[in-house]
């Protein structure tokens, strides 16, 4: 108890400028545990105490204990003082509002970072009216395998429906939806017109010799001094298969004397001979990125592209191609990378969670390691939640590095006063009780807060006893020490291996606040319970009978264990009830 109230003084005194404030402090150890609710006038004379203590260290001295104690805390402090919100864009016609675009590259799910920028366009659609759209940017990537052999970012057939269906979890709806494979034929129209008006030239130099000779130095090519003519002959090489990848490219002329030298003449179209997922083999002359966003910006009526920040260089390209073709500018909106702090709670790399499913050392995409939208709505995450958590850190050029303990101290917030409580013991060992009053009826609360949600019964009809204990917990049961198992009856460990009913005064099985209390089992109502880890790992014990009522992606609260969100029944044969773990 002193330790929950320690860690909220030292909150609470930090964003109060060094001073706490003690009925704060006990309403936010009562949210954490409720049972206290029953020790009220204890919990207020000690968090008097740990208060005086707490305000008399200076605030760095607070800090700095906090740190040690939970970090998390001094972040959510951070979170809720420095929420921001969303910048108005430049240039928004009123009447029509805007016209803004998300992007995804389909080689995987969206995950938590890259969920941050379908948010973003959402937020800002619903803020000033107009039309979101749906881009899947399918264009075929780089043909240079990575260092182990693998093509890391081709396209996943399936990414585009896993796509789609997180952004419908999110609970955004987009008003258009559009392929960039469907639309080669429009990037070799304008890639031509810039090849018609001289802006761009088919480059035959070898690119190692094109970066080591000309660009790095900002010489001009030979290529660049072939004419319009010679230029559209190279071009429809390109488009009959005359050339093989690497052969030839179309480079657009920004110029060998840009200061940037990745700015320099930069390639719009290239050459692949990669199959499609969705058309096939029946192109092999692709746009590059920023060419194919030039035209399509343009095309779609986009009025304002959000991007990363990592991504101002293709702002620039897109700025050449519009002015060379006589097309207004776009507004260009950038924010910062996001980042988790801590890997053990997953990785954000779709390309790293794409090999380790193609290993099989994940189960899939929503294996709690990739941090998908998949994995977390199967963890339990309310879409809400994470959409007002990406939402909070605003739009800012700042990289946010974030610990997970943020975000699953915003869930808890929602899902703990659905979260119906459950027993769940782990690794269970068998105890038998001596002199319990038979027959015995246990009624626990569905909720502690709420008793309108109702109560468990349990039944013992006879003697004797026996119930079921986490291995956990068998500490407890040391040197005869008197432990109470919750909401049942006080006993202790006696030499025989048996556990033996220790009567408190006056109170018959009533709780005695001051002892240790243990979760159980009826030995003849526990069923077989899987917990799902965030790393991957699987738990095993016995969860209580009631459990077998449970809906597919129902939230409980394990008590003494975590949140977890149930995942279905493993089978007929061996009926194991899967969950999976949302966070403590």
């Amino acid at each position: 108890m002193r330790n929950i109230i320690l860690k909220y003084a030292l909150q609470n005194a930090i964003l109060h400028g060094g001073t706490a404030n003690a009925g704060a402090v006990v309403g936010k150890v009562i949210a954490e545990d409720p049972e206290l609710k029953r020790e009220m006038k204890t919990v207020l004379e000690l968090a008097k105490s740990v208060v005086a203590e707490v305000n008399a260290l200076s605030l760095d001295e607070q800090t700095g204990m906090l740190e040690g104690i939970d970090s998390s805390l001094l972040e959510k402090k951070k979170h809720e003082e420095e929420t921001p919100k969303l910048p108005e864009l430049e240039g928004v016609d009123p009447e029509t509002g805007v016209v803004m675009r998300m992007a995804p590259f389909p080689s995987g799910p969206l995950h938590i970072g890259n969920a941050r920028m379908v948010v973003l366009n959402d937020e800002y659609v619903k803020k000033y009216g107009g039309k979101l759209i749906l881009v899947f940017d399918d264009t075929i990537g780089t043909d240079t395998p990575s260092t182990k052999g693998e093509v890391v970012k081709d396209i996943l057939p399936e990414a585009y429906d896993l796509i789609r269906d997180g952004i419908s979890w999110l609970g955004i709806k987009p008003q258009a939806e559009y392929y960039k494979s469907d639309r080669i034929e429009l990037f070799y129209k304008y890639a031509r017109m810039l090849i018609e008006i001289d802006k761009a030239y088919v480059c035959t130099c070898p690119a190692k010799e094109f970066k080591d000779k000309y660009k790095v130095p900002g010489f001009p090519c030979p290529c660049r001094s072939q004419s319009v003519e010679e230029n559209i002959a190279l071009w429809e090489k390109m488009l009959s298969g005359g050339f093989k990848p690497g052969e030839a490219v179309v480079r657009l002329k920004t110029g060998m004397d840009q200061k940037n030298p990745a700015l320099r003449d930069h390639p719009i179209m290239k050459l692949s001979q990669k199959r499609h997922p969705r058309v096939g083999n029946n192109y092999i002359v692709w746009p590059l990125l920023e060419f194919s966003w030039a035209v399509d910006d343009h095309l779609l009526g986009c009025t304002h592209i959000l991007r990363g920040k990592d991504l101002m260089k293709e702002d620039l390209i897109e700025e050449f191609v519009w002015e060379f073709l006589g097309w207004p500018k776009r507004h260009f909106v950038h924010y910062g990378k996001f980042f988790l702090k801590d890997e053990a709670a997953g990785t954000i790399s779709k390309t790293k969670s794409r090999m380790a499913i193609e290993s099989g050392e994940y189960s899939g995409w929503d294996d709690p390691r990739t941090m998908s939208l998949q994995s977390l709505r199967r963890r339990g995450f309310s879409p809400q939640v994470l959409r007002d958590f990406l939402l909070s850190f605003g739009l800012s050029l700042n990289d946010v590095s974030v610990s997970p303990e943020l975000l699953y101290s915003v869930n808890r917030e929602r899902i703990d006063p659905i979260a119906k409580r459950r027993f769940f013991v782990k690794d269970p060992k068998e105890f038998v009780i001596d002199g319990v009053n038979t027959p015995a009826f246990v009624k626990v609360p569905v909720h502690p807060d709420f008793p309108n949600m109702g109560y468990r019964e349990f039944a013992f009809e006879k003697n004797p006893v026996r119930v079921l204990l986490s291995a956990d917990d068998w500490k407890f049961l040391e040197d005869g020490k008197t432990v109470r198992l919750k909401d049942f009856v006080n006993v202790k460990l006696e030499d025989s291996g048996r556990l033996s009913v220790v009567t408190v005064e006056g109170e018959g099985y009533a709780a005695d606040k001051s002892l240790q209390k243990i979760h159980w089992l009826p030995e003849g109502e526990a069923l077989k319970c899987s917990v799902l880890m965030p790393n991957g790992t699987q738990v095993f014990g016995l969860g209580e009978e009631s459990l077998n009522e449970a809906r597919d992606g129902e939230i409980f609260q394990f008590e003494r264990f975590g949140y977890v969100c149930f995942d279905g029944k493993s089978g007929v044969d061996d009926g194991v009830l899967r969950f999976c773990f949302t966070h403590k």
